[in-house]
């Protein structure tokens, strides 16, 4: 099949909004993502990694319109959960821990990757002591 450039279709996008999140230990963050695809609704796989420094992205979660949704084991769903909506797939984090300062990627089917969201999170001890502003 030929098509010319302009006519063509089947473009996947995935968009990640810009800039940086700031968060307390404990509290709750989401972080957005919106997708473009021309694939059918029923065969939507959207995906969650997380890439701390130095290393490399791990899996947290696959959401699917088919069901089969699915969190790595060190990822449990109490804390790090996404809805699969028609455009978009969100992941929420909840009780943040020192530990979730990284850059979060989300996916499409697993190749399509939108711009990174890092997650800082300003953490203060229980005496209001200062503890780290990392990411």
């Amino acid at each position: 099949m030929l098509c010319s450039f302009p006519e063509c279709k089947g473009e996947d996008k995935v968009i990640q909004p810009p800039g940086d999140v700031i968060a307390a230990e404990g509290d709750t963050v989401t972080l957005g993502c919106t997708f473009e695809t021309s694939a059918a609704v029923a065969q939507l796989n959207l995906f969650w990694y997380k890439q701390e420094v130095n290393d490399f992205p791990k899996y947290i979660l696959r959401r699917s319109s088919y069901g089969g949704d699915d969190n790595a084991p060190e990822f449990h769903k109490d804390r790090f959960d996404a809805k699969l909506n028609k455009t978009s797939v969100p992941l929420k984090i909840q009780k943040l821990q020192l530990s979730d300062s990284a850059v979060y990627y989300c996916a499409l089917r697993p190749t399509v990757t939108g711009n990174s969201k890092t997650l800082y999170k300003n953490l203060w001890s229980k005496d209001n002591r200062k503890l780290h502003n990392i990411h």
